[in-house]
C-alpha cells in the first residue's frame, strides 16, 4: 500500500511541476536508432550478468547458459518492477527450482553480489566526486584505495567472520556474515567474479550516462554521480511500484548541487527511469524464448 501511494503521488506530482506532456515531449525528437543501441548495450550487461552468475556456479550451470540467463532476465525483471526489494525473493526460488540449489547456498551468495555491486559503484562515485572536489588525480588516488578495499577483506574474511559470529543475531551482522561466508574458495575464482562486476557496472554506467545526456545538459561528474545516486535508491527498504518516485529523487538529489535547475533534473530523471523500465520489460520478452530446464531448445 505504500509503494502504490508513493506511485500515485509521484504521478501527480510530475503532472503539477512540469507536466507529463512536457517531460515525455524530448522523446519525440530522440533517434529511434540510439535507443535501440542503448537498449543493445543495456542486454550486454545483462549478459556479464550472467556469466557472473555461471561462471561462480559453473559446475552446476555448465552447458545450461540460456536457463542462466533466463534466470538472471526473470530475476532482473522482478527487482526493477516489484516494491520494496521483493524482486531479490525470486534468486533462491529460482536457483533451487532450475538448478537444485538450495536458498542456504543461495542467499549467501546473492548477497555476496550485491556487496561486489555497492563496492564497484562506490569506487565510481569517488572517482566522479573527487575529479569534480579535488582533481582527477587525488580523485583517481583515493578511489584505487577504495578499490582495494575488497580484496583486503577476502584477506582477512576468516579474521572478520571469527569477529562478528557473536553478533550474527543482529539483521546486518547476519548478512555480512553470510556474504563473507560465501566468498570465493580460490584467488581465481575471487577475481574473475569481481572482473565480471567491474565489467557491467562500466558498460551499464557508461551507458545510462550517454542516455540521461540525451535528455540533459550537465557536467560529466553530476551525470555520472546522477546516474549512480538513482540505481543506489534500489537499497532503500521503501519505495514505489518500479522504483517510481524514489529513482528520481535520487537522481535529483545528485543533480541539483550541480546548479541544475529542479524542473530540468525531474524532467531527465523520468526519462531516464522510462528508459530503464523500457529495457527491462524487452529484456524480460524474452524469457518465453530461453530454456528453462535441461533438454529444452
Amino acid at each position: 500500500m505504500i509503494s502504490f501511494a508513493i506511485f500515485g503521488t509521484f504521478l501527480v506530482f510530475v503532472e503539477l511541476a512540469h507536466g507529463w506532456s512536457r517531460v515525455l515531449s524530448p522523446w519525440v525528437e530522440l533517434s529511434w536508432g540510439l535507443v535501440i543501441v542503448a537498449i543493445l548495450l543495456t542486454g550486454l550487461t545483462y549478459g556479464l550478468r550472467t556469466l557472473r552468475l555461471y561462471d561462480y556456479y559453473r559446475p552446476v550451470m555448465r552447458g545450461r547458459f540460456g536457463a542462466c540467463l533466463r534466470l538472471t532476465l526473470i530475476h532482473n525483471l522482478l527487482n526493477n518492477l516489484l516494491p520494496m526489494r521483493t524482486g531479490e525473493l525470486s534468486f533462491p526460488l529460482l536457483m533451487a527450482r532450475d538448478f537444485q540449489v538450495p536458498p542456504l547456498n543461495s542467499v549467501p551468495v546473492l548477497l555476496w553480489f550485491r556487496l561486489m555491486d555497492l563496492h564497484t559503484l562506490g569506487f565510481f562515485a569517488l572517482l566522479a566526486l573527487g575529479s569534480h572536489v579535488l582533481g582527477p588525480v587525488p580523485a583517481l588516488m583515493l578511489s584505487l584505495m577504495w578499490l582495494a578495499t575488497l580484496p583486503l577483506i577476502r584477506r582477512v574474511a576468516p579474521f572478520l567472520m571469527t569477529r562478528i559470529e557473536p553478533w550474527e543475531d543482529h539483521y546486518l551482522a547476519s548478512r555480512v556474515l553470510r556474504a563473507l561466508e560465501a566468498l570465493p574458495e580460490s584467488p581465481r575464482a575471487f577475481w574473475r567474479a569481481w572482473g565480471w562486476t567491474m565489467g557491467n557496472w562500466v558498460v551499464k554506467l557508461a551507458v545510462f550516462v550517454w542516455v540521461l545526456s540525451l535528455f540533459l545538459e550537465a557536467s560529466a561528474p553530476a551525470l555520472w554521480l546522477a546516474v549512480i545516486a538513482g540505481d543506489l535508491t534500489s537499497v532503500l527498504p521503501v519505495h514505489g511500484v518500479g522504483g517510481a518516485g524514489t529513482y528520481e529523487a535520487g537522481v535529483m538529489a545528485a543533480l541539483l548541487p550541480f546548479d541544475v535547475s529542479a524542473q530540468d533534473a525531474l524532467a531527465a530523471a523520468v526519462n531516464l527511469h522510462l528508459f530503464l523500465l523500457g529495457s527491462t520489460l524487452v529484456a524480460g520478452a524474452l524469457v518465453p524464448w530461453l530454456p528453462a530446464t535441461r533438454g529444452e531448445t
